[in-house]
């Protein structure tokens, strides 16, 4: 069960905003990405991906590109920074910010530049 959030904020901005949902992004969909990513424990990541394939199961659509426009524009209200691409990778231009954060919960971290989720020992996926 989705339970609603009343809170408003965008992820990478200071600016807070009241959160309209996209036209195709349906508030029950949006509450759904936003619970299952700050279920997501200190000290580990998950992927976009399988964000989406949890939402998917309950929901019967989404993509881990949605997550990703989700996470842009309402994550702030979650921990956004450890939703990272199928190859580890925090979102571009929140890179610096997402990689001090990730360090200072101590996740793995590989020797790529910028610097990736080490998946294989931080991953994460919502329980189905």
């Amino acid at each position: 069960m989705v339970t609603p959030r009343r809170s408003t904020g965008q992820c990478h901005d200071e600016t807070v905003t009241e959160r309209t949902p996209q036209r195709d992004l349906s508030e029950d969909y949006l509450e759904l990405v936003l619970d299952l990513v700050a279920q997501i424990p200190a000290g580990r990541a998950s992927t976009s991906g399988a964000i989406a394939d949890a939402a998917r199961e309950i929901t019967g659509r989404g993509s881990a590109r949605t997550v990703g426009r989700i996470m842009g524009r309402y994550g702030g209200e979650v921990p956004w920074w450890r939703v990272v691409t199928a190859s580890g990778a925090v979102a571009s231009r929140v890179s610096d910010r997402g990689i001090a954060l990730l360090r200072a919960e101590d996740v793995p971290l590989t020797g790529h530049d910028p610097p990736r989720v080490d998946l294989r020992l931080a991953g994460w996926e919502p329980d189905g």
